[in-house]
């Protein structure tokens, strides 16, 4: 693992004194909302060193695969047996359950679909739960309506646990590279203790505030743009085609132009090259957006561009392509349209 360093301080306040930060350059923000450690104030933790991750999809095995760069010990946990193959081929120690993988980590990173999965390797049969000791830190890393982190957190913490709530987001090649940025909140000891576990997996860690709940709610509103983006995306690349415009010039004349995005440029070359090997599926968008709808009705807001990229991604689904990578909304489309799409049969 690369030395710590300080790289800088700001006022979290009004008068209040400056803040030193430890950690990668951009590495831990105090958004105001919740408070930066002691550790964070010019001194370095012991860094744990051991460490599971449950849940070997894309950023699932990024994060394993940062972890065991920078020297972790890493119990992987998946239902796949060539997952958990190349794990063990890359140093890591492949377990077949949750409770296999918990039993002798400090921090656990749960990276698992969706809050009905992250409550079934917690806390049901074979669970980590079942093995994790007393004050094991836990990640949860899924991307959950904020209501569910709440309670998963609630029943972590009455058994004696510690909990971050970690959604992250940057994508697979990001992932693998240790660069991902983590939207969390929790309580300032969870993150003493996890804090190596976090340099390691993460370019930016924002700080949300001191218990569940806040990284979650800040996950839903990026994943809200991220849906609406990729379905603008395949939209524009539609229309394009339907107009007789090459696709691979109208990308790099966009891409560099103020109408581009990151999903843009990211899910735009997808569709240009007519890859839908998936990175991140539209099955992940129908949860994601399903998530946001439903929230914004119990708070009463009004989310009509999400609820249109929900209907899109939920035909897609609807339509036998939920497993392939989400820029595949761009076949309904073209296809309602009569555009002609590269790698796509008409």
């Amino acid at each position: 693992m690369p030395p710590l360093f300080f790289i800088g301080c700001f006022f979290e306040k009004e008068n209040s004194r400056p803040l030193t930060i430890t950690g990668k350059i951009g590495h831990v923000i105090d958004t105001g909302i919740g408070n930066i450690s002691k550790i964070d104030r010019g001194r370095t933790v012991q860094q744990t060193r051991k460490a599971a991750v449950i849940g070997l999809g894309s950023m699932g095995w990024g994060a394993a695969l940062s972890l065991l760069k920078a020297g972790f010990a890493v119990h992987g946990c998946d239902v796949r047996s060539e997952v958990l193959a190349r794990l063990a081929e890359n140093g890591g120690t492949s377990c077949t359950t949750p409770a296999s993988a918990a039993g002798d980590a400090d921090v656990i990173l749960v990276y698992v679909v969706n809050s009905k999965q992250v409550e079934e390797v917690l806390f049901g049969p074979d669970g980590a739960l079942e093995t994790a000791r007393p004050a094991t830190v836990f990640l949860l890393c899924a991307t959950m309506a904020p209501s569910a982190t709440k309670a998963i957190a609630e029943k972590l913490e009455a058994a004696g646990m510690l909990v971050i709530d970690a959604p992250v987001s940057g994508g697979h090649v990001r992932a693998l590279s240790g660069e991902i940025t983590v939207m969390a909140s929790g309580a300032p000891e969870a993150f003493d203790r996890a804090a190596g576990v976090l340099d390691a997996i993460a370019a930016k860690v924002f700080r949300l505030g001191d218990r569940a709940g806040p990284g979650s709610q800040v996950k839903m509103i990026n994943q809200l743009l991220a849906g609406v983006h990729i379905a603008a995306t395949a939209e524009a690349m539609t229309l394009a085609a339907k107009a007789g415009i090459d696709l691979k010039t109208l990308y790099e004349v966009i891409r560099v132009s103020a109408g581009s995005s990151w999903m843009f440029e990211n899910r735009g070359e997808h569709i240009v090259s007519g890859d839908y090997t998936p990175r991140s599926a539209v099955n992940i968008f129908v949860k994601d957006l399903g998530i946001v709808t439903s929230e914004a009705e119990t708070a009463g807001a009004l989310t009509p561009l999400a609820s249109a990229a929900l209907s899109l991604f939920t035909e897609a689904s609807e339509a036998g392509l939920g497993l392939e990578d989400d820029a595949a909304v761009a076949k309904i489309l073209a296809r309602k349209s009569g555009a002609s799409l590269p790698g796509v049969r008409e």
